[in-house]
């Protein structure tokens, strides 16, 4: 035995269980040990009391192996021996395998006894293997798990940086016992099969609380649910690190530190805007200030700020919300988007009064949210008094850090940057090759790519005047506005991105 045991970092555990067979999880979290190498006749394992012999000479006797013992936290090794051994371990074909075939199937159409459902959704394998599928789902970092019912299978997705993935997916006739322990845990009527249904699930994975907010829909073939993964860990709150070039960033706190106005964030559903707005809150927050959000719905929760979800089925649209709201005495409100002529002109209304408002809008890039405006019939005069910037964003995947390499693109991918003559030969593109850490995709992470159009005296003439989304739009770009694209092109040269992803994500611009 060593004198002085090794003292071994969690990092270091293997990913994989190792050791002899049928050693007993009760025996190593009793005796606070987890091996970490077996090489020949030789296991290393890892301890929280070096000193404790009888484990040792126990793992001695049973498989006739000498032992070396390394030092260990016992937080370390308890969790350890839960990934490797417990319940985390078991791969989603053994679960589906203990299922066995007590579980039968029903047809998307059949009338199957409530108690049963229940029976069937309660079982341990089911109820595992849901658990499972949420445990990979959140380890790989998705945003969403997609459960979709086809004529002879169901599919499981992971929507992973914005892309969906093919995921180990249960036979079909598990379909009913999935979707069912799904909406019993997050407490929908599973007998109702014939309409949609919105819930949210609160869980505790790895010392963590999740949210999840599921939607589910009536498909052909049973029906679709869509579990959306909100993990506050993934919520960024600090405006440096959304991606933003320093020239937009700099403009861009000079605009939230203004007393009243309003503040449009653009852009397709995905594209980050909730994250960028619950950053900016989160910076310009303070005791001094009362901040009200009107969301659909609330996402995460935000420190000091008084978040309201809308409820249509109760009369409590964003556009009565709003109302409310501005009663309340704030200083700062938040409107989750702009949908409608009547939200539109309350919104107006309340940044004229002294507040300021952010929202969002569906539009594709930051001109276009001035049309849209105009096309809701707020009067252009309104608008040009009140607008203080619209940003629109997107969000590309950054390069996998771990199998990063140089590489030259296509000609013709270097033709969609306009580059000038020998501008090319500086600019170190690079691609992920794809690795273990990035599931062979090569790229890990998000990035957001910006373009800030500022409302100056020229562009509020161009309100005035009803002019179209190209002609504001040129005006920006005549006094050094970035557009979408060439803020992508910057991450493009800094070897962040690449040119296939920036087109992917801006080929409506």
């Amino acid at each position: 035995m060593q004198s002085r045991p090794i003292e071994i970092s969690y990092k270091d555990y293997p990913k994989e269980p190792v050791g002899p067979d049928n050693l007993s999880l009760s025996f190593m979290k009793e005796s606070l040990f987890v091996p970490l190498e077996l090489t020949g006749n030789t296991l290393r394992i890892v301890m929280a009391d070096p000193e404790d012999e009888s484990v040792a000479d126990a793992l001695k006797f049973a498989y006739d192996m000498q032992v070396e013992i390394c030092r260990g936290k016992a937080e370390d090794i308890l969790e350890a021996i839960e990934r490797l051994y417990g319940a985390g371990r078991q791969s989603i074909e053994n679960i589906i395998e203990e299922a066995g075939k007590d579980i039968y199937e029903i047809s998307a159409d059949g009338n199957a006894d409530v108690d049963h459902l229940i029976d069937m959704a309660s079982e341990a394998p089911i109820i595992r293997l849901v658990n499972r599928l949420i445990l990979n789902a959140v380890e790989q970092r998705a945003s969403d798990i997609h459960f979709e019912p086809f004529e002879n299978e169901l599919k499981v997705r992971y929507r992973i940086d914005g892309v969906l993935n093919e995921a180990e997916s249960p036979p079909a006739r598990l379909q009913a016992a999935i979707i069912s322990r799904v909406k019993i845990m997050s407490k929908l009527d599973i007998a109702e099969r014939r309409l949609p249904q919105d819930g949210r699930i609160k869980l505790k994975i790895a010392d963590k609380e999740i949210d999840f907010r599921v939607s589910t829909v009536p498909t052909l073939y049973g029906e679709s649910l869509v579990m959306r993964i909100l993990d506050r860990e993934n919520l960024i709150l600090e405006l440096d690190q959304l991606g933003f070039p320093e020239d937009i960033l700099s403009a861009y706190q000079q605009l939230i530190s203004q007393p009243y106005g309003m503040i449009l964030v653009t852009g397709p559903t995905g594209s980050g805007k909730t994250s960028t707005l619950y950053t900016t809150l989160a910076k310009i927050n303070s005791p001094e200030k009362k901040i009200i959000a009107l969301e659909d719905p609330v996402e995460y929760q935000l420190r000091g700020v008084n978040q309201i979800q809308v409820n249509p089925k109760i009369g409590l649209t964003f556009a009565r919300g709003l109302r409310a709201i501005v009663r309340q005495d704030p200083d700062i409100i938040l409107v989750g988007e702009i949908r409608d002529k009547e939200t539109a002109e309350i919104a107006v209304q309340s940044a004229l009064t002294g507040h300021l408002l952010f929202s969002t809008l569906h539009t594709n890039d930051a001109a276009g949210a001035v049309t849209r405006l105009l096309d809701m019939e707020v009067e252009n005069f309104l608008l040009a008094s009140t607008l203080l910037g619209v940003l629109a964003q997107r969000l590309v995947r950054i390069n996998c850090p771990h199998c990063s390499r140089a590489l030259q693109p296509e000609a013709k991918l270097i033709r969609a940057m306009n580059l000038k003559p020998g501008e090319q030969e500086n600019i170190p593109f690079t691609e992920g090759r794809g690795c273990e850490e990035c599931r062979n995709t090569g790229f890990k992470g998000r990035m957001a790519i910006f373009e800030y159009v500022p409302v100056d005296e020229d562009i509020r003439k161009e309100i005035i005047a009803g002019s179209g989304a190209e002609k504001i739009r040129n005006t920006a770009v005549s006094k050094g506005a970035v557009m979408l694209r060439e803020d992508g092109w910057r991450k493009v040269r800094q070897g962040l991105t690449t040119i296939p992803e920036v087109l992917r994500v801006t080929l409506d611009n």
